[in-house]
């Protein structure tokens, strides 16, 4: 498996976006792998994962918007000190406390389904939680359901997903006649 290196974006926007989208794909696989094998909240952490590196992908098309949300520069060490844009760090990051403001930038899906990666990094660390106290995600089944949303996000045609995700999807109704 070629493991994708991480170039730092305010080096390389372009090389940073791909590399990002490669490791989305390849955590989105790992989540449908350990689903596969009934290991459900290990997959809702690699989902939520993907759906990050996916997300760090979309925002380096908003690097120029994100330097009027987040202005201004730190001194970071990568070796030695060098002074990033706020917005580089960000998207570099990705916080996770920052993913729903983030993902309104990007628009479109992003917002529903970072609220899907967000239940689902509660859930992985709560557990399924029917009474909802600490998790939205009542039961390992709607855990699943919301992995195959993000995972078909990522990876639809991806033939994992297929096997793994096309027996949750719910049956369709018949006609009335």
């Amino acid at each position: 498996m070629d493991f994708p290196t991480l170039v730092r974006p305010w080096l390389d926007l372009a090389r940073y976006r791909e590399a990002r989208l490669k490791e989305a794909l390849i955590e989105a696989r790992l989540a449908l792998e350990f689903l596969d094998d009934g290991l459900v909240r290990n997959a809702a952490g690699k989902a939520f994962q993907a759906w990050k590196a996916y997300l760090g992908a979309l925002l380096a098309d908003k690097r120029e918007y994100l330097k009027e949300l987040y202005p201004g520069s730190r001194k970071i060490m990568v070796g030695e000190e060098v002074d990033v844009e706020e917005a580089d760090v960000v998207i570099a990051l990705v916080p996770t406390s920052h993913m729903a403001r983030l993902a309104a930038v990007v628009g479109g899906d992003a917002v529903e389904h970072t609220a899907v990666a967000l239940h689902l990094h509660r859930y992985q660390y709560n557990a399924p939680d029917p009474e909802g106290f600490f998790s939205d995600i009542p039961d390992d089944r709607t855990a699943a359901i919301s992995i195959c949303r993000l995972a078909g996000r990522i990876a639809p045609r991806d033939e994992l997903y297929k096997r793994v995700c096309g027996v949750l999807a719910p049956p369709t109704a018949e006609p009335n006649v």
